[in-house]
């Protein structure tokens, strides 16, 4: 199956290292040609597409911001690239995949939301994907190289998504704001932010807390029983 993808930043690049890793094909075009030359340095499975090419795919992933997704669709129709018998697959968390489609009746467009961050997926792999109904095999393949994939709607993903990044940026607005006045130095602060929290998240989640963290969920699983 020929897969195209559209989008270069940091969660097609997290996508990339882990289907090169596997040796899989994948084409990528970009309209600056000099950029996805530096992009496809990195991974020996890429090769570079152009726009007429891009009707040949079977599959086509828009990592692509949500504001950029219509308007690339558009450009291809106006160009003449009718996509009529490529799978197009809406990544953008932030636009719905049913929008999409009442702009686009006549295309194939399937919706697969990541649930995460794009660093994690480069970093560590085993990655989360949330599509609203069964896809076809050939494009669950693709993702299982990646991680998982879960049914829901996306609206949840969505509500999910804007859930932990509110209590994440909460929490580190009070971290900071705790070391300032302690009169704790800047670089414990951007210490404290960038390694140490983030890490006893993931601790925390994968239930390997050391004793002094452990200590800490106790007592504040205590005080919040006692209020």
């Amino acid at each position: 199956m020929k897969v195209g993808l559209v989008g270069i930043g940091k969660l097609g690049r997290a996508m990339m290292e882990h289907w090169s890793f596997k040796g899989r094909a994948v084409g990528i075009y970009h309209p600056e040609r000099t950029k996805v030359e530096t992009f496809i340095q990195h991974y020996p499975s890429g090769y570079i597409l152009n726009e007429k090419e891009l009707s040949t795919l079977d599959m086509i992933i828009l990592a692509l911001p949500a504001q950029e997704i219509v308007p690339f669709l558009n450009e291809c129709m106006d160009k003449g690239i009718p996509l009529t018998e490529t799978r197009i697959i809406n990544m953008a968390t932030t636009l719905y995949t049913k929008e999409v489609k009442s702009q686009f009746p006549h295309l194939s467009i399937w919706g697969m939301k990541f649930m995460g961050h794009a660093r994690d997926l480069l970093e560590r792999g085993d990655g989360l994907f949330i599509t609203e109904s069964p896809l076809p095999a050939e494009i669950t393949e693709v993702f299982h190289d990646l991680g998982r994939i879960k049914i829901d709607s996306e609206e949840k993903l969505l509500q999910v998504n804007k859930l932990a990044t509110y209590y994440a940026v909460k929490a580190a607005l009070e971290l900071e704001s705790h070391f300032t006045e302690q009169g704790l130095a800047a670089d414990y602060i951007e210490r404290a932010l960038r390694s140490l929290a983030p890490e006893v998240m993931r601790s925390y989640s994968e239930g390997k807390l050391g004793h002094f963290g452990k200590e800490i969920v106790r007592e504040l699983k205590t005080d919040r029983i006692s209020k």
